[in-house]
This record gives structure tokens, C-alpha cells and sequence, in this order.
């Protein structure tokens, strides 16, 4: 299955990019419309930024674009697998999808857009407290 340190597990699930610990959105429930988007400044275990610049999630429409199309396709094989929809069905089913997922596939794409630039570092908690115990000395 997905565990941490696998790129794949940092991207469905959310996780920080470089040390799999805590979750990068405030909120965990994708489907508080209000705070889907909402992310933390920073990882609280590795002190990773997730706000690397500005507009740095800009990217992430592209990702969301991909995304939007690959679920489309999905909904359309499965619709046409289990019955024959007219082209009114059909882009009823699609469109219906996209609106349903919508949530997933934004924060999803943020989540595959920051792993394609920040790496998992197995030993970055580690690196992290003992950086913060110099800096208090």
C-alpha cells in the first residue's frame, strides 16, 4: 500500500512533500468548500514553507487541467461499460463528475504540483529540531 517516504502517499493524502509527517491544508475535509484551499504556512515537524513564492500554485492549474481531463475519460469508459448514455447522459455523467471531484482534484494538483519541486527527506524532522536547538543557543 502507500506508506510514507513514497512520492504517491504524499500526493493522495496531502502530507508535507518532505517528511510525510502532517497534512499541508488546515482543514482535512476536502468538502468545507469555505477552507478547501486553505493551506498552513509551514510544516510544524521539518518547517517546510509550503508558499515557496508567490504564486508558486499558479503551475498547479495545469496539474488540475490533466487531472479534470484523465477523471472526464474515467467517466466516460465506466458510463459506456455499464450502459449505452445518449450525448446528453454522457456529458451529464461528466460534468457531474467534475463538479463532485472538484475539491479532490484542487488539492490534489497543489499536492503534485509542490512534489514535482520539494524531495522527501527521510531525515528531515531530525534536521529540523536539531537546527532549532542551535538557534536557541
Amino acid at each position: 500500500m502507500l506508506k510514507k517516504g513514497n512520492i504517491l502517499y504524499s500526493m493522495f493524502f496531502g502530507k508535507c512533500p518532505k517528511c510525510h509527517e502532517e497534512s499541508m491544508y488546515v482543514e482535512k475535509n476536502s468538502y468545507k468548500l469555505a477552507t478547501t484551499l486553505k493551506m498552513n504556512k509551514k510544516c510544524s515537524s521539518c518547517g517546510q514553507r509550503y508558499h515557496i513564492e508567490p504564486g508558486f500554485f499558479d503551475g498547479a492549474m495545469y496539474v488540475s487541467y490533466a487531472l479534470g481531463i484523465a477523471f472526464s475519460v474515467a467517466a466516460f469508459v465506466l458510463a459506456n461499460l455499464f450502459f449505452t448514455p445518449t450525448v446528453w447522459q454522457t456529458f451529464g455523467i461528466i460534468t457531474l463528475t467534475m463538479i463532485v471531484l472538484m475539491p479532490l482534484m484542487a488539492r490534489m494538483a497543489r499536492s503534485i504540483w509542490i512534489n514535482m519541486f520539494v524531495h522527501y527527506d527521510k531525515n528531515a524532522v531530525q534536521k529540523y529540531k536539531e537546527s532549532q536547538k542551535n538557534n536557541f543557543r
